[in-house]
């Protein structure tokens, strides 16, 4: 075994002890961190297997035949995923996002979906349920998800040539099967979709005016995010990210009619900033986390495969839930567990990497993103 396993194998198996609940903290929806920030997405990772092995995510490298997935014991049951989600919404979730590794892996996930949908928010509003995937197996099972529920799915392509894309999944997958799955998604109302597209300094950077060209009125809002360091295996330097604001540049410069304006927010807190066509053909988002960091904005709690929950994507320990659940644990003392996770949360990771970086400091180990999800 390499020593670049140890310090993802450690963070899976170091003894989390369960949040201490010392006074009841009741759900009242208003939970706010020490920050002030409030509890709104719930990101649910509900396999840590990924049929991809994309260079910035999963590097064959690491994990290869020999790396060590989690046993189908330790993750979550939909039962315990469900009842965690519905204790969440009681706190002030308003949005669940499914991801994996890559969800469709998750067998029967579909029966999940539709666990889900019958939450509902205090003031008997239904959630938001969204999925991220690959698009490898989104053709095939499209018109299942939306039956069980789903509102939308996210997709993710890299490239439209399919030499790079293949160089970049590391799985021989093609272009065009994920171009099918964005199809048959939005034939079956999965929509509105969005396109991600994570852009790495002369790996892919090439692609950016094509893709932008290729979903310009379309249905499909393409988002591009800056190439970001999650986890400890994907070997990230600071000079392999390309600047959002250079991705808008790059498209403003390719042709009169690729000229982009700057749209407002949907929400208070959204990830990406929205950019318009000038001709009113569509628009593109940029998701800065890199050069622009949003953390003050962040209402995002993540919960891995295995039942812990994260208050950062680049956090680099979980407080676990599974064990209380496993337990025994009444809803009283899961609902405090998690809030006072919440109310103790101080994280502004991306907000202070600059600092540090600029300090020579160190950070130190971060959770794998095919873990958490993104």
């Amino acid at each position: 075994m390499t020593d670049r396993f140890i310090p993802i194998i450690e963070q899976r198996t170091k003894d989390f002890q369960p949040p201490a609940a010392l006074v009841a903290l009741p759900a009242t929806g208003l939970l706010q961190d020490s920050l002030q920030r409030p509890l709104r997405d719930l990101r649910i990772s509900v396999t840590d297997r990924c049929n991809f092995r994309c260079v910035y995510c999963m590097p064959r490298e690491v994990f290869d035949k020999n790396y060590p997935y989690l046993p189908h014991s330790a993750l979550l049951t939909f039962e315990e995923i469900t009842r965690l989600a519905k204790l969440m919404v009681a706190h002030g979730v308003r949005k669940i996002r499914l991801t994996g590794g890559e969800p469709l892996l998750r067998k029967n996930l579909d029966r999940l979906i539709a666990m889900l949908r019958d939450l509902t928010t205090p003031d008997g509003h239904a959630l938001d349920i969204t999925l991220t995937t690959n698009g490898a197996l989104l053709a095939q099972k499209a018109q299942q998800l939306k039956d069980a529920g789903l509102d939308r799915v996210t997709v993710s392509l890299d490239a439209l040539d399919d030499g790079i894309f293949k160089r970049m999944n590391d799985a021989d997958f093609s272009v065009d099967e994920v171009l099918k799955g964005l199809e048959v998604a939005h034939q079956v109302g999965l929509g509105p979709i969005k396109v991600n597209m994570v852009v790495k300094k002369g790996v892919n950077d090439n692609q950016i005016v094509p893709m932008a060209r290729y979903f310009k009125g379309s249905p499909f809002v393409l988002r591009f995010i800056e190439y970001m360091d999650v986890g400890a295996s994907n070997g990230w330097q600071m000079d392999e990210v390309i600047p959002s604001q250079q991705v808008i540049d790059r498209i403003n410069l390719s042709s009169p009619d690729m000229q982009l304006q700057p749209l407002e927010a949907h929400y208070s807190g959204e990830t990406a900033q929205r950019w318009q066509y000038n001709d009113g053909s569509g628009e593109i988002g940029v998701i800065s986390s890199v050069t622009q960091a949003f953390c003050r904005d962040c209402t995002r709690l993540r919960l891995s495969t295995e039942g812990k929950i994260y208050t950062c994507l680049f956090a680099s320990q979980g407080h676990d839930l599974r064990t209380l659940l496993r337990n025994n644990a009444d809803d009283a003392q899961l609902t405090s567990a998690i809030g006072h996770v919440w109310t103790q949360r101080t994280d502004r990771y991306s907000e202070l990497r600059s600092a540090q970086s600029s300090l020579g400091g160190s950070v130190p180990n971060k959770v794998e993103m095919s873990y958490i999800g993104g």
